[in-house]
């Protein structure tokens, strides 16, 4: 639809003169084309926005039946062991296909992770090419450039976003209108950090202070060449926190009406700081069944806060104040308080 300016504005004279059709445009990166647009019709056209697969959508595709126990959980249902298993390893591997339309359609026809690979392979470079041809006054360079960066920023142990990891002697100034162009265009999900964890949780961000994630967690997996076997095999790698928050994000988008922000001092961090209504619930993020977190415990033992979640591999159960969901109960957070 971007490719053609005009076709965007005669929506505006179906709504007016032709009402009985209902007309549906598609476009890739939309969100950076209409920032800026000629002409656009304003109150003429519903947006929505398509994300890729959730967890939950995944299990739906590939295992209908495991999908309509999942369906039916309940808050502090107990969860018998040959489901949680089942749908531990279901949530593996999405950690290998993530949610992209076309690898989710391959694994159902082919159940072949080396044709899941070609695939993430080629929107990697469909989506690089892209940023050339979309970016406008943007240096499509500078948007490839912290793109790639992304992998290296996770990596490091604070994942807090450096434009020096970018290119070195970065500053903020040579970059800070790519990541606009990919947070717009729905290439990166960003997290800020919050001076103070209390409602509304928008009025405490720090502009200069972020997290950017990808969003897709298979995608992200490919970028940073990790074999499936260490995910299927559950082995440790030192990416795993990276792209196990990576996934959290990308199940909890649009499941609140605030986005999620992070917090971190010298003293401490919490992985994700989540609002629900006036509540505020801090939230830690464990790749493995490890529980060890005293930012997060201590947190918890001061404030008492309404909920307070610990996302891992271990079952779904309560540990005192916090509550521990499985990993794949993330698309499930917000009926499961």
């Amino acid at each position: 639809m971007q490719e053609c300016p005009e076709a965007l504005n005669t929506l505006k004279y179906f709504k007016e003169k032709a009402n009985e059709y209902h007309v549906v445009s598609a476009g890739s990166l939309l969100g950076t084309i209409l920032a800026q647009p000629k002409s656009y019709p304003v109150g003429m056209v519903n947006l929505l926005d398509i994300f890729p697969l959730t967890f939950d959508e995944f299990l739906e595709a590939t295992d209908p039946a495991l999908y309509t126990y999942y369906d039916s959980i309940q808050k502090e249902q107990t969860i018998e062991e040959i489901f949680h298993s089942r749908l531990s390893e279901a949530c593996n591997y999405y950690f290998i296909i993530g949610g992209m339309p076309e690898c989710v359609s391959s694994w159902i026809k082919y159940k072949d992770p080396a044709r899941i690979s070609q695939i993430q392979r080629e929107l990697i470079e469909i989506y690089e090419n892209d940023f050339s041809k979309h970016n406008g006054k943007i240096n499509s360079g500078r948007i490839l450039l912290v793109f790639r960066s992304i992998v290296a920023q996770l990596a490091k142990p604070n994942e807090k976003f450096m434009y020096g990891a970018v290119r070195e002697g970065g500053r903020a100034r040579d970059f800070e209108e790519a990541i606009e162009w990919l947070v717009s265009a729905g290439m990166l999900n960003r997290v800020y950090n919050v001076s103070k964890m209390e409602h509304p949780l928008s009025a405490f961000d720090k502009l200069d202070q972020f997290k950017l994630f990808v969003f897709d967690t298979g995608l992200l997996k490919h970028m940073a060449g990790i074999d499936n076997s260490a995910i299927l095999l559950k082995s440790s790698y030192p990416f795993k926190g990276a792209l196990t928050e990576n996934y959290i994000l990308q199940q909890l988008q649009g499941q609140f009406e605030i986005a999620p922000r992070y917090y971190s001092d010298k003293n401490s961090e919490i992985d994700f700081v989540l609002q629900n209504g006036t509540d505020i619930i801090p939230v830690e993020v464990k790749a493995g069944e490890d529980k060890s977190a005293p930012s997060f415990k201590r947190y918890v033992a001061e404030n008492h806060p309404a909920a307070a979640l610990r996302f891992s591999k271990r079952g779904y159960r309560k540990d005192g104040d916090i509550t521990n969901l499985p990993l794949y109960l993330v698309c499930k957070t917000r009926d499961l308080l």
